[in-house]
């Protein structure tokens, strides 16, 4: 009977335990569940994908309120890495996606394409590649995919841009990009074309010392004073003859012209009228900017965090040989029927006579 009631005692005891370890753990889990720490089922992908994007969004539009433009080589590097996969969802992830530009610089070299788009990647809402793709004059044949590839990511509400100076002067550039897109927003910088020809040599005679003189590069015969329109840099100035090509596809509405003078006279007027014509609210303004003494044109003032402004490269802004008066009479006179032909087609007096 003292076993028995031993026994009996000894199993009560250890239902006792059982049931407090029992609760213990209910009340653990309990606990846990009410913390949020137990929750077993993940959050749907759209809704990690939209909190990320809202993040990358602030931290974006941050870096470029912060750093003003961002250096072409950053873009450059981001070009190197871009992925093959060419799927919609494999170009998405936390930073946004590739997205073909909306807009792009088609010209004119030597006119201030750099300067203004060193100046448009102030606003947050633009994104613009740093080098020159030359998808639609020398790349083409890789095709569109490879073209995004070389994108940089956008959000939603922001524009991606490039510019290649060479598209308004190559004969199939304005079928190919109508081809892309119709509703491409383009943007051409002209310049005196007197002027820009001078630029254009200069930088040529800067690679290579041993070039002929301009008045032997810019006549035929000098004798008779025949303009040689073989030569490139004549040709990039007949700024009518180019247009006609894209008026073929677009229409004048698709494109803005800007003062190449002016950018420079009045870089925040300029800039105000692009911001306009890409439907961006005037970010870029008078504040940005300060007139170089040194250099002969306006730089950017320094962003938040820099240590100095900043200022084209030392390629910009090289002073010009001397290239004697009448050669430049000439060839002034040789423009002066396409620069007035060029006043009548976009509706613009640059003001070149």
């Amino acid at each position: 009977f003292f076993y028995l009631s031993f026994s009996f005692g000894h199993l009560r005891a250890q239902s006792r335990v059982s049931v407090f370890l029992t609760m213990l753990l209910l009340f653990t889990y309990v606990f846990y569940c009410l913390t949020g720490c137990c929750d077993l089922t993940p959050s749907p992908l759209y809704e990690r994908q939209t909190f990320r994007n809202k993040l990358s969004s602030e931290e974006l539009r941050g870096n470029a309120s912060r750093q003003g433009s961002v250096d072409g080589a950053a873009e450059e590097e981001d070009t190197k890495h871009a992925p093959s996969d060419s799927s919609n969802l494999s170009m998405a992830n936390s930073f946004g996606s590739k997205e073909l530009p909306q807009a792009i610089i088609i010209g004119v070299k030597k006119g201030g394409t750099r300067a203004l788009l060193e100046f448009l990647r102030v606003h947050p809402d633009v994104r613009a590649v740093g080098a020159e793709p030359h998808f639609f004059d020398r790349f083409y044949d890789k095709g569109l995919e490879w073209y995004r590839n070389l994108m940089p990511r956008t959000l939603e509400g922001q524009i991606t841009m490039e510019k290649t100076p060479s598209y308004f002067v190559t004969r199939e550039a304005p079928a190919r990009v109508f081809a892309m897109s119709r509703h491409t927003k383009l943007i051409v910088v002209v310049r005196d074309p007197v002027t820009r020809a001078v630029s254009d040599y200069t930088q040529t005679l800067s690679k290579n010392p041993g070039l002929p003189s301009f008045q032997n590069l810019v006549f035929k015969n000098s004798t008779t004073g025949l303009i040689d329109t073989s030569w490139s840099a004549v040709r990039i100035g007949i700024y009518a003859k180019h247009l006609e090509n894209w008026l073929r596809y677009f229409p004048l509405s698709r494109l803005l012209f800007v003062s190449g003078e002016r950018l420079v006279t009045d870089p925040a007027g300029e800039m105000g009228r692009v911001q306009d014509f890409l439907g961006l609210k005037r970010v870029v303004t008078n504040k940005h900017f300060y007139f170089n003494q040194t250099k002969g044109f306006p730089c950017l003032k320094k962003p938040e965090g820099s240590s100095r402004p900043r200022c084209l490269g030392k390629s910009k802004g090289r002073a010009h040989p001397q290239i004697p008066s009448e050669v430049l009479l000439r060839l002034r006179d040789f423009y002066r029927p396409f620069n007035l032909k060029l006043y009548q087609m976009t509706g613009q007096n640059f003001g070149w006579e």
